[in-house]
């Protein structure tokens, strides 16, 4: 979805069609409206979500869920008016307003995507609940070109892939498409959903489920806790009552469908999910749709793999209310991890998506190492980058 050429090409197609739909370009700045096929408006963006924050707004194709003529959010304490809502927690608004009717000034970070108070008004008048929205997401620094030799590692693990993540080069793969359960590595997939219906910021209700355990509780005393916290307890403690908890404030079945029309619009034909945890040896996929989906969450929700590897994110907003965390996730006797997550269970076997940065010819290179039903998953790893190294290292 992240791919100029969806972008143009739906954006073609709808006008071809004589649909009416918005169109943000986050690349240029500009929100265009169409009115069955013919140009309307044309707007400039003011302000949108950081790149790598849990608010910036993905590439992708969605619809006017909401309108609301103005709204207030706790995440920024300011009130926006002309709201559209799309996707959950993705919104396209006019000029915030702080409580005393002050606006907030130009250099203001917030969430939305941000337009003049006159501009947003006029949208909001043209366009109904179900209107699609065609989002580009901002450009992201350029790279240089980096080129791989293809080789072929030796390697007992029945699914594997290594890759590039930044030039998207495939350095080793068996099995693409091949389905397995993949155990934890579901919570990725629960943190998206999180992220994109839930706000972070946001205080959910505790009441623990009793079909699910963690190997470390931390729920049991608690009435109230924030959905950030949440997160931490399910990316670095792979907490199955921290998915469950989640879920539940979205509403369970709801949550579960949302996790798969999430991996249907990122192209993971051959996943399903059945539950938030990966308790369940219905959870499948395959490594070539994990890697589509380690991807996306590296372009567009890079917070979600720097909570796996346990960092602190800066916020305004909310901290992590629970100290001492053991992280599940990292190689042990390695320091090149940077992010991923791990699972384990009798039908999955040893599972694990993990982001490595290591040196390549002189350059930091950022690789992603996926692998199902693996049988030694840290040697398995230690193994997959050595060959690399020693492959392209030179």
């Amino acid at each position: 979805l992240g791919q100029d050429s969806f972008f143009t090409d739906t954006r073609d197609s709808f006008i071809d069609q004589g649909i009416t739909f918005i169109e943000v370009d986050l690349v240029t700045r500009q929100l265009r409206l169409f009115k069955k096929g013919v140009l309307l408006q044309s707007i400039e963006v003011f302000g949108a979500g950081e790149i790598g924050s849990w608010w910036e707004t993905p590439s992708g194709l969605y619809q006017v869920e909401e309108k609301n003529e103005k709204d207030f959010t706790t995440v920024g304490q300011v009130f926006l008016p002309w709201l559209l809502t799309f996707e959950g927690n993705y919104v396209i608004h006019g000029w915030p307003v702080y409580p005393d009717g002050d606006a907030v000034p130009a250099e203001y970070v917030g969430g939305g995507i941000r337009l003049s108070d006159d501009a947003a008004k006029d949208l909001f008048l043209n366009v109904q609940v179900g209107t699609p929205v065609l989002v580009r997401a901002a450009a992201r620094e350029e790279r240089a070109v980096f080129v791989y030799e293809p080789q072929v590692p030796e390697i007992d693990t029945p699914h594997y892939f290594i890759a590039d993540m930044d030039n998207g080069t495939i350095l080793a793969a068996t099995d693409l498409n091949a389905p397995a359960p993949i155990a934890s590595l579901t919570k990725l997939m629960t943190a998206v959903v999180a992220a994109e219906h839930i706000d972070l910021d946001g205080r959910v209700r505790v009441s623990s489920p009793t079909f699910v355990s963690s190997l470390i509780p931390r729920l049991a005393e608690r009435n109230s806790v924030s959905v950030y916290s949440l997160l931490q307890l399910l990316l670095v403690e792979s907490s199955n009552e921290a998915a469950e908890t989640i879920a539940g404030e979205y509403g369970r079945e709801e949550f579960i469908a949302a996790m798969n029309e999430k991996a249907q619009q990122l192209g993971m034909v051959n996943s399903r999910f059945a539950d938030p945890s990966g308790l369940s040896a219905e959870n499948v996929s395959t490594v070539g749709d994990l890697y589509r989906l380690t991807k996306y969450i590296y372009e567009n929700r890079s917070f979600i793999f720097e909570i796996t590897a346990n960092a602190e994110l800066p916020s305004a907003y909310v901290g992590g209310e629970f100290a001492g965390l053991i992280n599940f996730n990292e190689v042990e006797g390695m320091d090149s991890f940077v992010g991923g997550k791990v699972g384990e269970t009798t039908a999955a076997g040893q599972t694990s998506v993990s982001l490595h940065q290591v040196q390549i010819q002189g350059e930091e290179r950022v690789l992603a190492v996926i692998m199902l039903g693996s049988d030694g998953r840290t040697e398995d790893i230690k193994t997959l980058l050595s060959y690399v190294q020693n492959r392209f290292g030179r």
